[in-house]
């Protein structure tokens, strides 16, 4: 499956807004999507709080993976953006 390695760029990480917003844009897509810590377990990342259980702050790395490139790229640019701005 493609992945691909994205910054977190959200002031408070992938905390409820951002994890939100990413889970709605998962959910719309129709397709899995998981996210993970580049060296940890991979979470549904339709699931706002499967996002919000990584942890993962602003400048963390995660991994984003799904076998549609549109879909991949749409939740790389999500998690890359300052969604709390």
């Amino acid at each position: 499956m493609p992945s691909t390695t994205v910054t977190v760029g959200s002031s408070v990480g992938l905390h409820a807004r951002p994890a939100a917003l990413i889970a709605e844009a998962v959910g719309a897509a129709g397709v899995p999507v998981t996210i993970a810590l580049p060296d940890g377990d991979p979470v549904d990342a339709g699931s706002a709080l499967m996002i919000m259980t990584l942890g993962a702050g602003q400048g963390a790395e995660v991994v984003v993976t799904t076998d549609d490139q549109p879909t991949l790229d749409r939740i790389v640019e999500l998690v890359a953006s300052d969604l709390d701005a």
